[in-house]
């Protein structure tokens, strides 16, 4: 018997070693080795390091931003839970992975039963007594074909998904605190504008209306100057309006409240570093949902191993050895040992074509995970080269846009010197303070727009994960290991 159990052993050893996995081949990437050109784009590249290993410190040099990012890291709700779905994916590897080895159980049992006289082999009555002590494994499958295997490994591609799209939740959530702080700035600059050329309104309102009442100004000049005070009222509401949302949105975003007077730099300044782009190529090892779906293909790729390892013959194992006694003072006495070895063996021979389909699920699962693989390569492919496109473009706006208002501010300042002096009527001065506003709200507008393309891109190109700092490092050493049991 024990020759028997020992071939077995070795059987089961030697066929450990089979796995039925697909050989895995990272597809191709479905886009162009270079970043488009042209006159859209700038062929100079920043002497900066890559933005993936450029921490969201670095990239952002405003203080108060930097504040605001750090409190969202720690409270942010969406974050709290990427991170507690990594301890979710991690426990359920382990349970898969546990089914690699033998459970072993140790019971223990007593049972005293009377029986009667007339079921007695006797004719007495009497009192049975049984006791018993095992230890065993119960249903343990030997993995000869490499299933378990194929779902403990499935698991563990689900697991490295899960942390990539942490990563992926964080970059998101660096980004989208950036954008709703600068669009908080640009609205409280707007807001600001707005008040000052309200006033400026105002006076040339009372200005007009004592010319209109010595007969100097006409009452559509009049009307033209209300129509300017009361288009501006309309412009405060609604900048009031959105400065107050944009620190519901930050709110929202932090996971708690706005810090009191909070010392923020001008949109005007330096806020943001420069990073190159490099090659297409870099974003496989760059960007966290493109790597998220690769590990999602690796999943599905190590489920068809275990679709293949259903058609082969499985055995289980149950044995157990220990004593038996019919008094508990004898259950460890010499003699009184018991074993049993339960061999089982599972060959599939007619299931309706389940096993087939099953198969065919998991291959056609793996084709959907590789389009999705492929989407989010073109994907981030398309995000960068439309960052890169705003990066050159925006600059050239913002400079014609600066000279637009310089342009406006010297009409302006003629208008009125000419309008006291009394050379031109008061509707010209007042076109020109109008398309001086209107010059400064859309310089502070593009503005905006050149920021938040900026962020877009450093998201785009991975950016906002590896923070550089030494509290980074130090989470980095407390965060807890993968227990594998």
């Amino acid at each position: 018997m024990s020759k028997s159990l020992l071939s077995l052993a070795v059987t089961a050893f030697v066929l450990s070693g089979c796995s039925l996995i697909p050989d895995y081949q990272r597809p191709e990437a479905p886009v162009a080795a270079q970043f488009p050109q042209g006159p859209a784009y700038s062929s100079a590249q920043a002497p900066n390091q890559a933005a993936a290993e450029q921490g969201w410190k670095q990239f952002f040099h405003d203080p108060a931003l930097q504040q605001l990012i750090q409190t969202a890291l720690v409270n942010n709700r969406d974050l709290r839970v990427a991170a507690l779905n990594i301890d979710a994916y991690a426990a359920q590897y382990r349970i898969q992975r546990a089914d690699l080895f033998p459970a072993i159980s140790a019971t223990g049992s007593g049972s005293r039963q009377r029986v009667p006289a007339r079921a007695s082999q006797t004719g007495e009555a009497g009192i049975t007594s049984q006791y018993s002590a095992t230890l065993g494994i119960s249903s343990y499958e030997l993995d000869l074909f490499g299933r378990v295997r194929s779902l403990s490994e499935q698991a563990l591609q689900q697991y490295f998904a899960t942390e990539e799209a942490r990563r992926s939740t964080q970059i998101s959530l660096v980004a989208n605190v950036a954008n709703a702080y600068l669009t908080w700035q640009a609205d409280k600059e707007l807001l600001k504008l707005t008040q000052d050329t309200l006033g400026a309104f105002e006076q040339s309102f009372k200005l007009t209306s004592r010319s209109n009442e010595v007969g100097v100004a006409s009452a559509l000049d009049l009307s033209q100057a209300r129509t300017s005070v009361e288009n501006a009222r309309v412009q405060l509401a609604r900048y009031t309006r959105q400065v107050a949302q944009d620190e519901n949105s930050l709110t929202l975003l932090l996971g708690t409240g706005l810090p009191a007077n909070i010392a923020s730099k001008p949109l005007s300044d330096d806020l943001l570093s420069e990073v190159p782009a490099g090659l297409p190529s870099d974003l496989l090892q760059r960007r966290p949902d493109i790597m998220q779906a690769e590990y999602n293909l690796k999943a599905a790729n190590a489920n068809i191993g275990a679709a293949r390892a259903a058609f082969f013959p499985s055995i289980s194992l149950t044995a157990n050895a220990g004593t038996l006694s019919p008094d508990l003072g004898g259950l460890f006495k010499g003699g009184s040992g018991t074993w049993s070895f339960a061999p089982q063996i599972n060959i599939p021979i007619f299931n309706a074509g389940s096993l087939r389909a099953s198969l065919d699920y998991s291959k056609i699962q793996k084709e959907i995970n590789v389009a999705n693989y492929e989407k989010a390569i073109q994907t981030g492919f398309q995000e960068v080269s439309d960052g890169l496109a705003a990066r050159e473009t925006y600059q050239q706006q913002l400079e014609a846009q600066r000279g637009f208002v310089a342009a406006n501010q010297d009409y302006y300042r003629l208008a009125e010197r000419r309008y006291r002096i009394g050379v031109d009527s008061n509707l010209t001065f007042l076109d020109a303070q109008r398309q001086l506003f209107s010059a400064q709200q859309s310089l502070i507008t593009d503005r905006l727009a050149q920021l938040t393309s900026e962020v877009n891109l450093y998201k785009a190109l991975g950016g906002g994960w590896n923070e550089q700092t030494a509290q980074n490092e130090q989470s980095k050493q407390e965060a807890p290991a993968l227990k594998l049991f």
